[in-house]
């Protein structure tokens, strides 16, 4: 009896092992991709329990990009370990190196059991090639809660391959700081004209307007696809126009716009002298201490700031769109980091196991509690915590559009790319036409690669 207590008690002492893939892999914390730094771990509830089971001697291992795992999801491993006796081989790989990596071992059959890669219906049918690489997930037992939107992100020829991990009713948008904002007696622009007038006096005031960081390589590249919803008011069926191969992105006077007022923002010192090697990981903590007034973010943010200065309300940010292009449409995207299980997995049982058990009225209740970006998960057994700014910026906006990285194909996966001509545009060594002659080439590869049949010619 003494020996049977011990092998328990040792049982019991078994935990998940995490695995920083490549050399200066930072902490496990998108968005966006992705994906932001915005890892919490607040206490104020503690990870579900479950009865005992049988335990499990396997381990399933789980690779994502860097900023998709929040650390409350870690815990929550930790308590699904403890109850299963299935461990979690969480591989974490840095963002800019995370998509070739996945292509490489999808493309070699030698994937691990669960990966992650971002929704949208057409890039998890062309890129992932979802249809051989990963299971049909539509009869487990939490799919038929998951939001119908971000559903059928994840859903080709009627079979649901993927799991939502974040929260996508968020929008990326601008986050500023409420109270500068009234010292200087500024409203919220409407037009980009009205931008650079706010801009203006917060420089004029000895501060720096915007927080951006391009040394990520994904957050500055945001301003584009996601302004891009302006095109598609200004030229109703351009988006139907590209998935055709009709027209092309260098061809469209809106994007050009975009890009170009990208570029003056940066030569006009709104986002200050350190934009090039600015880290997203660090933006809630130079909103905090006033020195930035505005920054792009997702309506978590007031949360983030709050933890870092506790003096700081969370609704002492208020949240407005992209003014690019004189946009005023709410830029909303129902796709996302979501988790798929492999189709040659040799332990498909424990990774559905561990899916359900993230699913759980329980666990979406903790991931929601804990992570500050998480308001409402996509999830219909998910509770809610949208506060009063939230809610005032959700009812500013009468008209929304669908980003251009999930309405528009072949956008999504050459988002890093992007990001390096963005910077080389903002350097002076590539012009706008550049950049976009470039997206349409490597969306035409892409489409040719994917055998699609409007590229055929």
């Amino acid at each position: 009896m003494k020996l049977w207590k011990k092998l328990l008690a040792f049982g019991l002492t078994l935990t998940m092992s995490i695995v920083l893939v490549a050399c200066g892999a930072k902490g496990t914390t998108n968005e966006p991709t992705d994906t932001p730094s915005n890892t919490d771990t607040n206490t104020a509830t503690t990870a579900p329990t479950a009865a005992p089971e049988v335990k499990e001697d396997i381990t399933i291992s789980f690779m994502a990009s860097q900023d998709w795992i929040q650390d409350a999801e870690l815990e929550l491993g930790k308590k699904f370990t403890e109850e299963t006796g299935i461990k979690v081989d969480y591989q974490i790989v840095p963002a800019d190196q995370y998509n070739s990596l996945l292509m490489t071992k999808l493309n070699t059959g030698e994937c691990t059991d669960i990966f992650a890669g971002q929704s949208g219906k057409f890039d998890i049918q062309t890129q992932y090639n979802v249809e051989k690489n990963a299971l049909d997930l539509a009869n487990e037992s939490w799919a038929k809660n998951v939001d119908a939107l971000a559903a059928a992100e994840l859903t080709v020829n009627g079979a649901v391959y993927g799991q939502p991990i974040q929260d996508v009713s968020s929008v990326w948008a601008i986050a500023y700081n409420k109270k500068t904002f009234s010292e200087l007696g500024l409203s919220i622009p409407t037009n980009y004209a009205e931008f650079k007038t706010v801009c203006d006096a917060i420089l004029a005031a000895g501060k720096t307007p915007v927080y951006e960081a391009v040394s990520d390589g994904w957050h500055h590249v945001l301003w584009l696809p996601e302004t891009a919803v302006k095109a598609e008011v200004a030229a109703p069926g351009l988006v139907d126009k590209l998935n055709n191969n009709e027209t092309k992105f260098a061809d469209n006077d809106t994007l050009k716009l975009i890009l170009t007022q990208i570029k003056e923002m940066a030569d006009l010192g709104y986002w200050g002298d350190n934009y090039m090697s600015n880290a997203y990981a660090d933006a809630a903590k130079n909103i905090a201490s006033g020195d930035y007034v505005m920054t792009v973010a997702n309506q978590g943010f007031g949360a983030e700031v709050n933890k870092a200065d506790p003096n700081f309300s969370i609704d002492d940010i208020g949240y407005f769109v992209m003014p690019l292009a004189d946009n005023q449409t709410l830029n909303v995207n129902p796709s996302g980091p979501s988790r798929f299980i492999f189709s040659g997995s040799k332990n498909v049982d424990a990774a559905k196991k561990y899916l359900d058990y993230l699913a759980s009225d329980e666990s979406l209740a903790y991931l929601t509690e804990n992570v500050s970006k998480f308001n409402k998960l996509p999830y219909s057994n998910a509770p809610s915590k949208y506060t009063d700014a939230i809610k005032e910026f959700y009812d500013r906006y009468t008209s929304q559009g669908t980003v251009f990285q999930t309405s528009v194909k072949y956008v999504n996966p050459q988002w890093m790319d992007m990001g390096t001509n963005i910077s080389a545009l903002l350097l002076g060594e590539e012009t706008p036409e550049d950049v976009l002659t470039t997206i349409d080439k490597t969306r035409a590869d892409q489409a040719k690669a994917a055998s699609d049949p409007a590229w055929a010619n």
